[in-house]
């Protein structure tokens, strides 16, 4: 092996100097195929041989022509090639993972073992989002590896992580998932069927999720965990309807409210006030002085689980949708209603119109005020 080692020297030493680029790149083909074809066989130090010069021979190829395509394309045969291959050359191979180019870069970093975690963390954090979601791709992966991929905040990444069963997550990032998930149901329903999700972020994500969503967990659930979901799911409909429908004591808020009107300071913006801060009664009182209604009829609408009756107040009021979207926000004393029930209110609000929602106030303040008939409920 002396004389060959020196031989393949030899050779590496020619093609550099000669300084044709072709030449290196055949040479590197050459030396890679001599490596792969016992690379069960050589110790350290004749791997370390291998990695000297192919080091030296990459790295001359980038200098010279890796605005070529067939220097990019004879580097990622070379890359395809070690990436499986448990002895191949680590140096070389930590230099084909970070090459910026990413269909050089990809088979190692999809595949190779001889990446560690720091290699792949510094990956994260400094390549493209094509380099992540290679990396997000691999069979396995710590939770220090996912959070430096997750903590660049691709959604297509989070994406990958979260349907790669070998990928394990921290609760931090998972975190940063579900704040994704609000916005992507795909994301919500992988991420929730994931028997590693802590149970309390479970029970957030569903607190988050839409109607769809929830059915679609359930429908994806395994086994296990069909029934923590659906417990989960009745739960945070409990802890919703108890939280709307609890007793309320608005004589404070309609002497508040008076003082305002009386003042002429109960315009928009003090009930845009009032949502922001959760404060449920103000928001109620106000609500109803604004739309030429009352508390009898604004409150019920407040503690519906549907959302679509108080469109008609905000409407009648002649609100905006910023304000309207608070209002709805504030029926729960917590969290926030999720972006796509956000979004579908806000175009069955543009289709209200001032006049519709008018005649639709006046017809459900009649009803209010009407005594129910006897043997009525």
């Amino acid at each position: 092996m002396h004389h060959v080692g020196q031989a393949i020297v030899d050779e590496v030493e020619t093609a550099i100097r000669g300084g044709s680029a072709e030449k290196c790149i055949a040479t590197a083909k050459r030396v890679t195929d001599l490596f792969l074809a016992s690379a069960g066989g050589f110790n350290s130090e004749q791997i370390e041989l291998f990695d000297n010069v192919l080091e030296r021979l990459v790295k001359t190829i980038e200098l010279r022509a890796l605005a070529d395509i067939s220097a990019r394309m004879a580097l990622a045969e070379i890359s395809e090639q070690l990436a499986p291959v448990k002895q191949a050359p680590p140096t070389i191979v930590r230099r084909l993972a970070r090459n910026d180019e990413i269909r050089i870069a990809r088979p190692i970093l999809q595949e190779s073992s001889r990446l560690s975690a720091e290699d792949l963390i510094e990956i994260a954090q400094t390549k493209s989002e094509q380099h992540l979601l290679a990396v997000a791709g691999r069979w396995w992966l710590k939770e220090t590896v996912t959070d430096a991929l997750l903590a660049r905040r691709f959604a297509s990444v989070s994406r990958r992580v979260v349907s790669n069963p070998g990928a394990k997550v921290s609760a931090s990032g998972f975190v940063v998932i579900l704040a994704q998930a609000e916005y992507d149901p795909d994301l919500a329903v992988e991420t929730g069927v994931r028997a590693d999700l802590p149970s309390e972020l479970r029970l957030q994500l569903l607190h988050d999720a839409t109607e769809e969503v929830r059915s679609r967990l359930l429908e994806r659930a395994p086994a296990h965990l069909f029934e923590e979901i659906r417990h989960a799911i009745a739960a945070v409909a409990a802890g919703v309807e108890r939280d709307m429908s609890r007793v309320r004591d608005f004589t404070a808020a309609r002497r508040h409210v008076a003082k305002l009107k009386d003042s002429g300071e109960l315009n928009e913006a003090a009930l845009l006030g009032f949502a922001r801060q959760r404060k449920y009664e103000e928001t109620v009182v106000a609500l109803a002085h604004l739309a030429r209604s009352s508390v009898e009829v604004i409150r019920p609408l407040m503690q519906s689980l549907h959302g679509e009756g108080l469109l008609v107040p905000c409407r009648g009021a002649g609100l905006t949708w910023e304000t309207t979207a608070a209002i709805m926000e504030c029926r729960y004393s917590t969290g926030a209603m999720a972006p796509a029930e956000l979004a579908k209110a806000k175009g069955q609000f543009a289709k209200i119109t001032r006049d519709n929602a008018d005649r639709l106030l006046r017809f459900w303040q009649v009803r209010t005020a009407q005594p129910p008939k006897p043997g009525g409920h």
